[in-house]
């Protein structure tokens, strides 16, 4: 079985700058590292919270690093500089609408504001790219709603076949 190549990419200008420890990349790969039976490794970057600077790691991973899957954290919400949805607009094919409504659904469970949440997904080639808030907590209810659908979209898409750990997350596959 091969190794599957997944893209993290932390926005934050504050983690970017080191004055901040990020907390959200950690959060994303200990939940692959829960829920994934499949063999992956990750590549990371963290970036100021800049349109054109998550548009170029997005591309970079995508394209250039070969990563069936790229997850972002931080900039969704409605703050100025919160810039990580339009960056992914600019660069994905087709936008995934359901995910970022999922997400929002599970998240307005656990809290009120959830609402304000404007993350989204897409693909770009063979690749899914799927944001997701900064809060660990919430990385973690918003993966829990999507991750089901994740290894059939990738093999919608071409890419390697994912499969997950059932007792924690079954993966769907219609037909199976």
């Amino acid at each position: 079985m091969s190794t599957t190549r997944i893209g993290i990419i932390v926005s934050s200008d504050r983690a970017h700058a080191g004055l901040y420890q990020d907390l959200g990349g950690p959060a994303i790969i200990a939940y692959l590292d829960e829920v994934m039976a499949s063999p992956f490794e990750t590549r990371s970057q963290i970036v100021p919270d800049e349109q054109s600077a998550i548009s170029e790691a997005i591309v970079t991973l995508s394209d250039h690093d070969g990563c069936a899957l790229v997850l972002t954290t931080g900039g969704t919400g409605p703050a100025p500089r919160d810039v990580t949805p339009e960056a992914t607009r600019a660069v994905i094919d087709r936008e995934l609408p359901g995910f970022g409504e999922a997400m929002r659904v599970a998240s307005l469970r656990e809290v009120p504001t959830a609402i304000l949440s404007r993350q989204i997904a897409g693909t770009r080639g063979q690749t899914l790219i799927i944001n997701l808030p900064g809060k660990p907590s919430s990385i973690r209810t918003c993966m829990m709603a999507v991750f089901p659908a994740v290894p059939y979209c990738i093999d919608l898409l071409g890419g390697p076949q994912l499969e997950t750990r059932p007792e924690i997350c079954l993966a769907f596959r219609p037909g199976k």
